[in-house]
């Protein structure tokens, strides 16, 4: 399944679901694809749920949201099950190239980019780290930022069923942003 933006009228603008087939005729595979190359920020998202006072990952409840920017370029986003290991090295090989440099945070599971051929850089952000030369991952946060800003603002709250859906189309805004009226010409050709 896919997604494409369509028209709702006077509510403004909201995705469908299509099949593959529809997706290859409109000729978007390629273009959602990120493939970053150079240097690649990793990070994640752990949104809904209850709030939990303990420090630590706390996931129960939340759902868990990966992304992946390329300095200077597109973002990818999707929702991933865990943060284990296997889940984020299945998300970066298939939208990394390799000998890309990537820059993570401290998480352990994020360990396992060096063995499979990316240049690896991290900061220590429970140690008020946020910046080490080259090494931070300020344009994904950021991303994270105005994604939960816009959730709040807009929605209200979003159920982890539905979580894909918003993430895919906030995407689809952040990597067309300087398109301005363009934009909008690209949402009706795809209809």
């Amino acid at each position: 399944m896919k997604f494409v933006p369509y028209g709702l009228g006077t509510r403004g603008w909201g995705f469908r679901q299509i099949d593959a087939d529809d997706g290859r005729q409109l000729g978007r595979d390629r273009e959602l694809a990120l493939e970053a190359r150079g240097v690649c920020e990793v990070g994640r998202l752990q949104y809904g749920g209850a709030q939990l006072p303990e420090r630590g990952r706390g996931a129960e409840g939340k759902t868990i949201v990966m992304g992946m920017k390329e300095r200077g370029g597109r973002i990818q986003t999707e929702v991933i099950p865990n943060v284990k290991k296997p889940t984020l090295r299945e998300v970066v090989l298939r939208n990394v190239k390799f000998g890309s440099t990537v820059s993570t945070d401290e998480l352990y599971s994020y360990s396992l980019l060096t063995g499979f051929g990316y240049k690896h850089g991290t900061v220590k952000h429970g140690q008020h780290e946020y910046v080490r030369d080259d090494v931070h991952v300020n344009n994904v946060e950021s991303f994270w930022r105005l994604f939960k800003n816009s959730i709040r603002s807009t929605h209200i709250n979003v159920s982890s069923k539905y979580m894909d859906r918003y993430l895919k189309e906030f995407t689809f805004r952040a990597n067309h942003r300087a398109m301005q009226n363009a934009m909008f010409d690209l949402l009706i050709s795809a209809v």
